[in-house]
């Protein structure tokens, strides 16, 4: 096992380069000076001359690359910006701050909207699939089906306006999207993040409802199953046991992967319900030609999907053990 996630983690590692080096070449290829974007509307020579020493666009490119690198892991000095501590993914000229500080403040309210999300997806979506499966061809199943089907067609930007009309601005059921964070205040943070964690959950869920019924009915029909049933077991044991945990695997693969693109920034429901995370932040980054920031995000959502899928595969590893003997 332990060679398994050695030979995995190294993997990784040769990927997250190759991204950081096909980032950071985008940032060059773009038909502008990245020190004049940076720079602002009011924008001085001396000002100008500082920001493209501060971003070392006066050195050849593979130092500009190596020094951005090397700041991942050392951090670096800006002159009079100060110094960046590692991990250090640059500074913001636009917002005048150190990217990872602009990071770390987003961070908090795309892993709280991710999080509470995912705890109702994976408890309605799997819970649905399941009973789906176990009624295979009875009306439950049609419905269950039916809705889930109905629910995955539905987009982010259609359903997040319907949810606020509905739930906030005309019954006001529910209180108007915001985040507070969790220390300040736990009943602001769970009331102003309920709306997006629905919404969020609807798609997601008739997603794992059609994808783990899917995965059990296939598994109800192998040979393993079947030879369960002739030797007397129960139809909650060979259920639950045998054919649940064929069907894990699938489960699993997708649910890590889902999970870093989520926590890398769900661009469309911050930006529907206008909450400040990682999504919405590339967002803004983009809108202000902030290319040192936007390279910091996107890193950052790079390394999260990258890391999620060594975990995938230790899972996979463990439930499995062909994989894992490979």
């Amino acid at each position: 096992m332990l060679r398994f996630l050695v030979r995995r983690s190294l993997g990784a590692l040769v990927i997250l380069l190759i991204i950081s080096m096909v980032t950071f070449a985008l940032f060059f290829a773009i038909p502008a000076d990245p020190a004049r974007l940076s720079c602002g509307k009011v924008c001085t020579p001396e000002n100008l001359a500082l920001i493209r020493h501060s971003m070392n666009l006066d050195k050849p490119v593979p130092l500009q690359f190596w020094d951005w690198l090397s700041g991942i892991f050392t951090g670096r000095d800006f002159g009079g910006n100060g110094h960046c501590d590692a991990p250090c993914f640059g500074y913001s000229f636009v917002k005048q701050d150190m990217i990872t500080n602009i990071l770390l403040d987003r961070f908090p309210t795309t892993l709280s909207l991710t999080l509470g999300s995912v705890v109702v997806f994976l408890i309605f979506g799997i819970g649905t699939g399941m009973l789906a499966a176990h009624k295979q061809g009875t009306a439950s199943d049609k419905i269950a089906s039916s809705a889930s089907l109905i629910a995955s067609s539905m987009q982010i930007y259609v359903a997040g306006p319907l949810a606020l009309a509905l739930l906030v601005y005309q019954t006001d059921w529910l209180a108007q999207p915001s985040y507070t964070p969790i220390t300040e205040d736990p009943v602001a943070w769970f009331t102003g993040l309920l709306v997006p964690w629905i919404v969020l959950s609807l798609i997601w869920t008739a997603n794992y409802t059609r994808m783990t019924r899917s995965s059990m009915v296939e598994q109800l029909s192998e040979d393993f199953v079947r030879t369960a049933r002739a030797k007397g077991m129960s139809g909650r044991t060979v259920f639950l046991r045998y054919a649940w945990r064929g069907a894990m695997g699938t489960i699993v693969t997708v649910f890590g992967i889902d999970l870093g693109v989520l926590l890398g920034g769900a661009i469309i429901t911050e930006t529907t319900f206008n909450l400040h995370g990682l999504g919405n932040l590339a967002i803004d980054a983009y809108g202000s030609s902030d290319l040192s920031l936007l390279v910091g995000v996107t890193m950052v959502a790079a390394a999260l999907i990258v890391f999620f899928n060594i975990l995938v595969d230790a899972a996979y590893a463990m439930i499995d053990p062909r994989i894992r003997l490979a």
